[in-house]
């Protein structure tokens, strides 16, 4: 299915991108040959079963990687041809991440945890920036707790604010539901339609669950490196107004 921008630019283009990784004298050929766009504003969910490229697509798009071959522009930057430094700066500036794993600092109180991609960018106003991405979701009354003192929901909320301190143009989070209770999953998925509905912030899922697929706007589906399924979702869920089926009714 080719998938229209509706008068919107692409913020990402991927073509015929391929990634060959060397296991001794085997070839594992995670991506072969992916071409994709993603326009501004999208909410995209990218799916696919383990070893379908779901994950290796995650760190070419987050610039945590290089292609073996194919061209990768963000917001007509050509990635794939940037030396580590210029990928660093990129990764800095234009992409906020949000993890499973959430990858706080366990010492640090969320305030600074904030502050940490600004201080690599060297901008200012630190404290006032951190501040504002904590409010924003709805953690300006926890700015000094440490991860300790935090539910996994708020932990998953300071790392949402460290993704979105530098205004980056995309948002990757990976499987950032996965280690929440429902109550917080919800509550953090509230946040990121927040974010693409009313901030128009571009944001890029992966995730194995068809459930969570179905508040994007957009499914890529993934199997054995290759793209075999790109939709768009005419009625995205809106997370809390739809109670979560049994599994099986998802399959």
């Amino acid at each position: 299915m080719t998938i229209s921008g509706n008068g919107r630019k692409p913020i990402i283009t991927i073509q015929d991108m391929t990634k060959v990784y060397v296991m001794g004298k085997h070839e594992v050929h995670a991506l072969s040959g992916v071409s994709l766009e993603i326009y501004e504003g999208e909410f995209v969910s990218i799916m696919g079963p383990s070893g379908s490229g779901k994950s290796t697509l995650m760190n070419m798009l987050g610039a945590l990687d290089q292609p073996t071959s194919g061209t990768y522009l963000l917001d007509n930057t050509d990635v794939s041809l940037l030396s580590d430094d210029e990928l660093a700066d990129i990764r800095n500036q234009k992409i906020g991440f949000v993890f499973q794993n959430f990858n706080l600092l366990s010492r640090t109180p969320a305030l600074q945890q904030v502050e940490l991609p600004l201080v690599y960018s060297g901008k200012g106003q630190r404290n006032q920036r951190a501040r504002a991405a904590l409010e924003k979701v709805g953690l300006g009354d926890r700015i000094h707790h440490k991860p300790s003192e935090l539910s996994g929901g708020q932990q998953q909320r300071v790392a949402i604010a460290r993704a979105l301190v530098n205004e980056p143009a995309i948002i990757l989070a990976d499987e950032p539901t996965g280690n929440l209770d429902s109550k917080s999953g919800t509550e953090v998925m509230q946040i990121f339609q927040k974010l693409n509905n009313e901030q128009g912030i571009t944001v890029l899922f992966v995730t194995h669950d068809p459930w969570i697929a179905r508040h994007t706007r957009r499914v890529i589906a993934l199997a054995d490196g290759k793209v075999v399924r790109d939709e768009v979702i005419e009625k995205p869920l809106v997370a809390g107004e739809t109670k979560r089926p049994s599994d099986t009714a998802l399959n």
